[in-house]
């Protein structure tokens, strides 16, 4: 029988390894093609894959099994479950890997794309350009069907050209500049702050006017300290929550 095959990833030793290769394989599981094998590889082939031991791998497993992503079956091995979706706030550590856990998992529609004049409250961002790309998508619940988020990201014109629209269906641009532009993703820095809707988030989450909801702003840096994406998402207030540990060692 064929396995899954996850994504790989390059560990940063200064977080807890079991939670890396959790989120890695939490974003692989949840961006997998729905003609993907449900069959995951055994705990040796894992931990092989990501560079870690056969006990941090079973940690990291025991996390997905948790949260129902995943079931194991004694001589049987371990499966992914079918109709698996995103239930439990994502922890957020620090990880890159993290944030693409967070926004994997929903069925995305691309509303538009383009160019843009820098809107004037982005221009810190991008002090040196005349516009930058934009990408509108709503993302959806695979299993009902209704809306739980609207997205627009303004990206660098010179990596948009390496982008392919079709990417974004199915994987968050986080993953789309790291895995596929190839970009080293230095920093993430995340704002949640809760707003009203206004008429086109009404409109497309299908919720009342002036109805609470989650503003996110997401600043994308390279390792040379220049912004590569700025994501701007609405979430229903009543379908999101954001979990954030902070380790203190």
């Amino acid at each position: 029988m064929t396995s899954f095959a996850p994504d790989s990833i390059v560990l940063n030793r200064k977080l807890p390894l079991w939670y890396q290769v959790s989120q890695s394989l939490r974003a692989s599981i949840l961006g997998r093609s729905p003609r993907d094998p449900l069959r995951l590889p055994t705990e040796e082939q894992l931990a092989g894959h990501y560079g870690v031991s056969v006990l941090t791998m079973r940690q990291a497993l025991k996390e997905l099994e948790d949260e129902g992503l995943i079931s194991r079956h004694r001589r049987r091995g371990t499966f992914i479950e079918p109709h698996a979706r995103r239930g439990a706030p994502v922890r957020l550590l620090g990880s890159v890997d993290a944030i693409v856990a967070q926004q994997s998992g929903m069925k995305a529609e691309l509303l538009d794309h383009g160019t843009t004049p820098v809107p004037s409250e982005l221009g810190e961002y991008f002090p040196e350009l005349p516009e930058v790309a934009t990408y509108h998508r709503l993302r959806c619940d695979e299993k009902t069907g209704e809306p739980t988020n609207h997205a627009r990201n303004y990206v660098r014109p010179e990596l948009a050209a390496r982008i392919d629209p079709d990417d974004l269906a199915r994987w968050p641009m986080t993953k789309v500049l790291r895995d596929v532009v190839g970009m080293d993703i230095s920093r993430i820095t995340d704002t949640v702050e809760a707003r009203l809707a206004d008429p086109e988030t009404a409109r497309l989450l299908e919720v009342p006017l002036l109805s609470p909801i989650l503003h996110y702003t997401g600043i994308t840096y390279d390792d040379a300290g220049r912004v590569l994406d700025v994501a701007v998402i609405h979430y229903r207030g009543d379908r999101f929550s954001f979990t954030v540990t902070l380790d203190a060692t």
